[in-house]
């Protein structure tokens, strides 16, 4: 009996092994609990439906659990559905046993998804703003999640619930001109954190990679922070401007192309609102093109059309609308390579820059003070400012130029929105200019006015500058504010041979123009130079006396040999017209190819060899002309001498078009002699008008480079060329 029992004991021990085996091996099918568990579902919303099919049951003998699983659920809200890989959970035995079900874990695994619906799925549940902003950035992927849901005792969610998947060819379009495609990354949210892994996705051709990404969940905001690093980025122009932002919109890229290591940080709340933005990034710009300015070519005479940098280090932080950027590298503006270093700090108001441009082999020029750099030496230029963001007004604090001992230096240059002169506290010149003369200068601001200090300063540049005043285009008008110039230059040179001592005065400027001046100088020899200007409310006097003609005549290059005389000149101006009048006395000139050869082809070879000769003499030379924009009027020119007498008209239009025509006389001091002869001079040059042969008519017309001359005999001289002649000679 008692092996009987003891078998039954054994039997039933094997049985309930067995079964136990069998239950956490194999398990039972069954829909018993699918009630249940839909059920336990819409706790979570009352609008979710689960559709399962037989519930497998699997025993875990250690936990005292009961494990539930189905494939291949059905997760519907109205007519929006969710597949679902696998639905799992967990009861405990004793609640079980007790018949109070209550699912304390659920796991969920889905299908492949495509993401969009996944929106619209859940936007069917809860609509929001934010939910329908998602579903417009998101344009495309595909999602694979596994859920773990825990449950309390009263059927509610813990917050401890964990969600892990990854994202395959995703799409988003966050703003209009910006789209990420193929994005891939490995996601896990716990805890009220995002975490992020091996994010792969493409903006603009360019392949973007970040090793991780984490968001923190903060009461109403997220803290999002990061790393990325990515290899061969290649930007358009239009991508650069779009990041750029027009913070540097004055400048046009054309490409560039760089690794990029970036750590970031920032806060976004339920309004998609960024705050607290952190970034560090570190960049190595292998190459980038610059659309040059022309501004630059007269600085840089072989400026390129493409300024182009290359291996530059930079290092980019942006903290509390902060932007700091500090960097270095090569770059080409001319031929050869040059270094820039710089540093701009951008706040919301200011932007601060700190740049230095080191030129080794290539040229550089300051035109406007007769310089040029040796080309074998070196030269650094620094600039320091600050640009104002709100009047954007620049301050450049110090500008500052060097080559061995050449050195200029500008302090506190303001200047206007529009790039206009408004103030200057300082400025030092010390160099030799291309005439190797040396220059020692300095201006200094006195109240509202200036003052001009030099010991040694030549002014060739600027008497150009002056004699030209008439140009005074928009693009011209440098200064935004009126002032006085004070001048006071011991030694000034007009050229390298002709030195003013002592040239004192002043210039007044309105609108960047001069409309008051009074000039005045001694040559060596004692004679004197005077320049004056005099304005009204509706006219400009303009004046220029010299002692000395050769130094402004020696500015036109096509004549050659020009001795003695003086010069008078005499301009009004008025409604943007000017009339002036050149009056030079008792010069001799040697070469001025135009008179070569209309002496030439008027076969007046005695008088050509003179002028290549000794030259020809000439008591007086008289030009009235006017100026409007570019076109010059000769209204007339007369020239009478020993030799050869001149009277001539035409206009002159920019650089392009050369229009003149005249009448040449050989010899007028022997025909008036010859003529005041009785009977002799009536037989040799005539005594009624038309009669006698005495000198040519000519015509001069092209372009500058390309003039066609041609010449006439004339036997009549015109009344108009009688009437200068008796002028004359009643005047001598």
């Amino acid at each position: 009996m008692k092996k009987i029992i003891f078998r039954f004991l054994i039997l039933i021990l094997l049985l309930i092994f067995g079964f136990i085996t069998y239950l956490s091996t194999i398990g039972i099918k069954t829909n018993a609990f699918n009630d249940q568990i839909i059920n336990e579902v819409k706790k979570i919303n009352n609008q979710l439906e689960l559709e399962l099919d037989k519930i497998s049951i699997i025993l875990d003998p250690f936990k005292f659990k009961l494990v539930l699983k189905t494939i291949g659920a059905n997760l519907k809200n109205k007519n929006k559905l969710i597949k679902l890989e696998s639905v799992k959970s967990n009861i405990n035995i004793k609640t079980f046993i007790n018949k109070k079900f209550s699912l304390s874990e659920l796991d969920i695994n889905t299908r492949t998804i495509e993401i969009k619906n996944l929106i619209s799925f859940v936007r069917s549940i809860e609509d929001n703003p934010q939910i329908f902003i998602l579903e417009k950035f998101v344009k495309k992927g595909y999602l694979i999640a596994d859920i773990n849901l825990k449950f309390d005792q009263k059927g509610n969610i813990k917050d401890d619930f964990i969600i892990k998947g990854f994202v395959k060819d995703g799409e988003v379009k966050p703003f209009k001109k910006i789209a990420l495609s193929k994005i891939n990354f490995i996601f896990s949210i716990q805890n009220n954190e995002f975490g992020f892994k091996d994010i792969n996705l493409s903006y603009d051709n360019n392949d973007l990679k970040f090793p991780e990404l984490i968001l923190t969940k903060q009461k109403n905001e997220f803290l999002i922070s990061g790393i990325n690093k990515n290899k061969n980025l290649v930007l358009d122009d239009k991508r650069i401007n779009q990041l750029l932002n027009n913070d540097f919109s004055h400048v046009k890229f054309e490409s560039a192309e760089f690794d990029l290591e970036n750590t970031f940080s920032f806060k976004i709340n339920n309004k998609y609102k960024i705050d607290d933005l952190k970034i560090n990034s570190l960049m190595n710009l292998k190459s980038s093109k610059i659309v040059s300015s022309k501004n630059l070519k007269e600085f840089f005479p072989e400026l390129n059309e493409i300024i182009e940098l290359s291996n530059h280090q930079i290092q980019i932080e942006y903290k509390k609308d902060l932007l700091s950027i500090i960097g270095n590298g090569n770059i080409l503006i001319q031929k050869e390579k040059d270094n820039i270093s710089y540093n701009f700090s951008k706040s919301k108001t200011k932007l601060k820059f700190d740049t230095s441009l080191e030129i080794k082999k290539n040229p550089f020029h300051l035109n406007f003070l007769n310089y040029k750099k040796d080309q074998d030496n070196k030269l650094k230029i620094v600039m320091l400012g600050v640009k104002n963001l709100l009047s954007n007004e620049i301050n450049l604090k110090d500008i500052s130029i060097k080559e061995k001992n050449n050195k200029f230096q500008l302090k506190n240059l303001l200047l206007s929105k529009n790039y206009k002169i408004k103030s200057i506290s300082m400025v030092n010149l010390d160099y030799f200019d291309n005439d190797l003369l040396k220059n020692e200068l300095s201006i200094k601001k006195k109240d509202k006015d200036y003052l001009l200090d030099s010991k040694s300063f030549n002014a060739t540049k600027i008497i150009d500058d002056l004699l030209k005043a008439d140009k005074n285009s928009e693009s011209e008008k440098i200064f935004s504010k009126n002032f006085r110039l004070n001048i006071e230059i011991k030694e000034a040179y007009l050229d390298k041979d002709h030195l003013i001592e002592d040239l004192n005065g002043y210039l007044k400027f309105n609108d960047s123009e001069i409309i008051d001046a009074n000039l005045l100088g001694d040559f060596s020899n004692k004679k004197r130079i005077n320049f004056t200007v005099r304005s009204t409310s509706n006219e400009k006097i303009t004046t220029l006396y010299s002692d000395l003609a050769k130094p402004f005549v020696n500015r036109y290059k096509f004549i050659k040999g020009f001795e003695e005389g003086n010069l008078n000149f005499h301009s009004i101006r008025q409604n943007n017209v000017s009339n002036s009048k050149l009056i030079i006395d008792n010069f001799k000139v040697q070469e001025v190819p135009a008179l070569a050869k209309l002496l030439t082809l008027a076969s007046l070879q005695g008088i050509a060899d003179l002028l290549t000769g000794e030259g020809i003499r000439f008591t007086d030379f008289e030009m009235k002309f006017s100026n409007k924009d570019e076109l010059m009027k000769i209204e007339e020119l007369y020239a009478i001498g020993p030799a050869i007498s001149l009277l001539m008209e035409g206009y002159i239009e920019s650089d392009d078009l050369v229009s003149l025509r005249g009448t040449m006389v050989p010899a007028t001091t022997i025909n008036r002699t010859i003529s005041s002869i009785p009977l002799l001079g009536d037989i040799l040059v005539g005594k009624k008008v038309g009669e006698g042969v005495f000198g040519v008519s000519f015509k001069i017309k092209g372009s500058p480079k390309k003039l066609k001359t041609t010449v006439n005999p004339v036997k009549t001289l015109t009344p108009r060329f009688i009437t200068r002649t008796l002028e004359k000679i009643k005047k001598n």
